[in-house]
């Protein structure tokens, strides 16, 4: 099947078909003063998977280029280590864990449906699934927590705090309305229910630390931040009221001072995380201030609803993509000891801004990288499809509208088990459910062993 035969993916690199950025992007980094300065990108395509790591503005280096399969349309990269997650199109239930340095597969697990998104830190791996979320300890790949009878969530939306001393888990707690669901992925229990938005979910993510979620509804007009794990509303950012997009990504900075957001359309907001002080505004009394404080006091004779609007904040700064209606994701990360946005495009492109943390504004645009080199862009135009998809809705994901019937896997399966050991019908776990030892990488500075932390 061909990527540009997707409602998400109009006019497309053909080549293109998901991106991630790996946890350091938005993590401060231990080896660096600076802040993240490992920051990576990983690649679906056609062929398989690409690597790239970030270091410098003016460079973007292929560190790794993965033919293992084809059709790549999940591939997460473990920090800056040699762990590399992969679901493929051939085989959509079947996940592959490969040590992409050695050229070698640590394992691979099948599901029983097709697998719609994979989130891991150094503690947990989650995969998720359209009415079903299975965590597994990372280190064994043991399968800890199955998650049955979730509410419906076609677009497999969750988000896993990289913080491995909470891994908190959030997921939508409803298919109809915007709650969302805390879940405590080391303890395996429920922490909290947060009533987010009247409509559906559709984005979530954590700040560094897991303390914070930032969350948005199908209709995109606005982002709330929240506090983890209490559920206390923090910040309350409006990115529009004239019309509905689809947000496709949240992403915070290092220091969770700021939250940008991109969707379908050609602007991609960053929001300033600040408590307005009143003592300030007493200090030093402006005709701004001075009107703010009149429309707070109108507002208590106001209907809820307006008395809201009022008190949004608008974004700090802005960048104005070259395009509209394309699929793709946003990262604060520090390079080159400078915050810099990054926009990878499901054009086949990655975009490098300048941020101005001082005063926002209008972000100028430093960089941009070609993700594949201009000949694999050229595909034969005769070139028939592998695969006959009927046409989905327009409102599902990338993965959920491309997820095909599963190819028997190769590997021999055991039926699946529930957390007390019972079997499950239906439920499909390879035979190697329970490595006998634990995955070793060869930096051990990249990876665990975490150290024997209880859960």
């Amino acid at each position: 099947m061909e990527p540009q035969d997707l409602p998400d993916f109009p006019e497309v690199d053909r080549g293109f078909i998901c991106a991630s950025f790996n946890q350091d992007t938005t993590q401060k980094s231990r080896h660096h003063q600076s802040g993240s300065e490992r920051s990576s990108l990983s690649v679906g395509t056609k062929t398989g998977y690409r690597l790239f790591s970030v270091t410098a503005v003016d460079k973007l280096d292929c560190i790794h280029e993965g033919v293992e399969c084809p059709d790549v349309y999940i591939v997460e990269r473990l920090f800056s280590s040699s762990l590399v997650v992969v679901v493929s199109l051939s085989m959509p239930r079947r996940m592959n864990v490969y040590h992409f340095k050695k050229g070698t597969e640590i394992c691979n697990y099948s599901y029983s449906n097709n697998i719609l998104s994979v989130r891991l830190n150094r503690q947990r791996l989650v995969v998720c699934l359209e009415e079903s979320i299975y965590i597994h300890n990372i280190k064994d790949m043991k399968l800890l927590k199955t998650l049955l009878n979730t509410p419906t969530n076609l677009s497999g939306l969750c988000a896993l705090s990289v913080n491995h001393g909470n891994s908190y888990l959030a997921y939508p707690g409803s298919a109809t309305i915007g709650e969302i669901t805390i879940y405590d992925a080391n303890n395996l229990s429920t922490v909290t229910l947060i009533q987010a938005h009247d409509s559906p979910l559709a984005a979530l993510t954590f700040n560094t630390s897991g303390t914070k979620l930032a969350s948005a509804s199908e209709k995109g007009t606005v982002i709330r931040v929240f506090s983890i794990p209490e559920g206390q509303r923090l910040f309350e950012f409006r990115r529009g009221m004239k019309r509905y997009v689809s947000i496709s990504s949240l992403s915070f900075s290092a220091d969770a001072q700021f939250l940008c957001a991109s969707s379908n359309t050609e602007t991609v907001h960053i929001f300033k995380l600040e408590q307005h002080s009143p003592s300030q505004e007493e200090e030093s009394p402006t005709w701004s201030a001075y009107v703010g404080k009149m429309f707070t006091a109108a507002s208590t004779y106001l209907p809820a609803q307006v008395s809201d609007m009022m008190h949004q904040d608008r974004a700090f700064a802005t960048v104005r993509l070259n395009m509209f209606g394309l699929k793709n994701i946003c990262a604060l990360a520090m390079i080159q000891k400078l915050p810099r946005l990054l926009v990878a495009s499901s054009d086949g492109f990655l975009y490098v801004y300048n941020v101005d943390p001082q005063d926002g504004g209008e972000c100028v645009l430093v960089q941009k990288h070609r993700l594949f080199d201009s000949s694999e862009e050229q595909v034969e135009e005769n070139e028939e499809p592998t695969q006959d998809v009927s046409p989905q809705p327009a409102g599902q994901s990338y993965a959920a509208t491309v997820a095909l019937p599963s190819t028997p896997p190769s590997s021999t399966t055991l039926m699946g088990y529930s957390e007390d050991g019972g079997a499950l019908k239906g439920e499909v776990i390879p035979e190697h459910e329970f490595a006998e030892s634990p995955i070793c990488l060869d930096d051990e500075n990249e990876f665990p062993p975490v150290g024997n932390q209880s859960n």
